[in-house]
């Protein structure tokens, strides 16, 4: 971990509250609704860092970095063979189901399902999950032996960068990997609460874009971006999602002269961020 180097923490408190400060979907997605079909099983997942080559490869520039953006919601990067993800918000259902709120039980098995894809596909170096990787300090202990053990089979041959963010913002005990307030190497910064910083890879606000198209109105998730700084799009399966018409994405860039790259089934799709829709 040589070329890792941990910057300062962040140490003053963020206005901004919540998951994304959106609400947003609920839990309506059809694959958290049932059984995954395919968990997070004990595979062969390669260690040699190189990343496959696809036909599908978007590149986003920030701070000079040339960085992959995959459809599915995660960030590679190949010069430093590192994939990052953003607000997992693992067992988001059992803290719900603990207030009351029953939801579908598997949206930490698909999750963790869906990472797996990502990280058989581009074998990292290294994996960094940009902060609110659990919905709440007590996650990591309502985990199944299951999931437990398919994060544990994730990290093996690997450096695993768990960025806290404002859901857990304690280290975990027996989930493995280490724990940061953000991680610098060379020009960018990954960290859970975006400050509008030069080089920044933040989380926090789960950005979503909203598009009229052909008549009908679309609602994706996102990357928010401009040639300096970046937000990731929520990874985890019940998240939900501020548009990036909100005031704090223009407080963030300053201006709304930034890029939405929507999430495709296969594909990003680029929309200057004064084009899309509030709502």
């Amino acid at each position: 971990m040589s070329k890792l180097a941990q910057a300062k923490p962040l140490t003053p408190p963020s206005p901004l509250e919540g998951e994304g400060r959106g609400g947003g979907y609920a839990a309506r997605s059809e694959l958290a609704a049932s059984r995954p079909s395919r968990r997070a099983e004990r595979v062969d997942l390669s260690l040699k860092g190189g990343g496959e080559e696809s036909a599908h490869r978007f590149s986003i520039t920030v701070s000079n970095a040339t960085l992959i953006a995959d459809p599915c919601g995660a960030l590679y990067w190949p010069e430093h063979g590192l994939l990052a993800v953003s607000d997992l918000h693992l067992e988001k259902g059992s803290s719900f189901a603990a207030r009351g709120m029953l939801l579908p039980p598997y949206d930490t098995a698909a999750t963790l399902a869906r990472l797996t894809k990502l990280i058989a596909h581009y074998a990292p170096r290294i994996v960094v999950a940009l902060g609110d990787s659990f919905h709440d300090g007590g996650g990591p202990s309502r985990l199944s032996a299951e999931d437990r053990d398919s994060i544990t089979v994730l990290q093996r041959g690997r450096d695993w960068i768990w960025i806290t963010g404002n859901h857990d913002p304690e280290p975990a005990d027996g989930i493995g990997g280490v724990f940061q307030h953000t991680l610098t190497i060379d020009a960018l910064t990954f960290r859970h609460l975006p400050s509008g910083a030069a080089g920044e890879i933040a989380g926090h606000l789960h950005p979503v874009a909203k598009i009229a198209q052909r008549g009908r109105a679309v609602r994706r998730r996102c990357f928010a971006a401009d040639d300096t700084r970046l937000v990731m799009p929520a990874f985890g399966e019940f998240t939900g999602g501020l548009n990036i018409r909100d005031a704090a994405f223009a407080d963030l860039f300053g201006t709304l002269a930034f890029t939405a790259h929507m999430l495709g089934e296969d594909r990003l799709y680029a929309f200057a961020a004064k084009r899309c829709l509030p709502g």
